[in-house]
């Protein structure tokens, strides 16, 4: 299905739909780049929500979450964080790649992902009842991330988890010819580029090109680059700390891109 630019690759709309409904969190997981941001994006606008998404990374402390003092204009003032932004607002928190935060800043969560659904500002006094509207929502890559970070159990258990995964071939297809407006031959060759390289992740050890890079090499051929030097910049080279092609994965493109064109 298709519906504002999104395409569906199971269930993960109606889930989203009837955990909105019923006012509990909701876990994306999948590969980076297998459309969990754009899902957000689209039932943001389907249930008519604004979205704020938090982007976790290491550093990233519970006063970076619900605000802190600040001064201003020589007076100490109250700043909101973004949290506590969209619980005000109603608006659905989105906090990207939440295995990255730390698990001291995550406890701030607990008590709107249960039975309360509310906010305690220890710093400020301030309590705050989510409204029925607000709805709190994390995603991160089960696959790829570190073994030194894991959310625990007790957590995750507090979340509705759909599982998401990369869109059937045929679709992929599509995304392209839509966003990039390349031809549905070009768009299959880079999909079938990106396919076998997936299919050989067991031997590489890499994470898999995304969705998203696909659309990026598409819109290169559709500026006037050859299929194979947009592969090679926005598919091959990003899989490696240092941008190096190996010859296997060299290999593999020129197969999937130029025996197409060859038979």
């Amino acid at each position: 299905m298709t519906d504002n630019l999104y395409y569906s690759n199971g269930n993960e709309v109606a889930m989203f739909t009837l955990a909105a409904q019923q006012k509990v969190p909701l876990m994306l997981t999948g590969p980076t780049g297998c459309g969990k941001t754009r899902l957000i994006e689209h039932m943001g606008a389907v249930l008519q929500r604004d979205v704020v998404t938090i982007s976790c990374h290491d550093d990233l402390t519970s006063s970076d979450l619900v605000g802190r003092f600040m001064v201003t204009g020589g007076d100490v003032v109250w700043s909101d964080g973004p949290l506590t932004r969209a619980v005000k607002e109603g608006a659905i928190c989105y906090l990207d790649e939440v295995v990255e935060a730390r698990h001291d800043s995550l406890a701030v969560l607990h008590s709107l992902t249960d039975h309360r659904r509310t906010l305690f500002l220890d710093r400020s006094g301030e309590v705050i009842q989510a409204p029925d509207s607000f709805m709190l929502v994390c995603s991160y890559n089960p696959a790829y991330r570190s073994s030194l970070k894991e959310l625990k159990p007790s957590f995750r258990q507090r979340f509705v988890t759909v599982a998401m995964d990369y869109l059937p071939p045929e679709r992929e297809v599509e995304v392209l010819v839509s966003e990039a407006g390349v031809d549905s031959k070009v768009a299959e060759r880079l999909v079938q580029c990106a396919t076998s390289i997936r299919n050989a992740d067991d031997v590489f050890h890499f994470e898999p090109p995304s969705t998203r890079a696909l659309v990026t090499a598409a819109k290169m051929v559709a500026a006037g680059a050859s299929e194979l030097d947009a592969a090679e910049v926005c598919i091959l080279a990003p899989l490696s700390n240092d941008g190096a092609i190996t010859d296997g994965l060299s290999e593999i493109a020129a197969a999937s891109l130029l025996g197409d064109k060859a038979a």
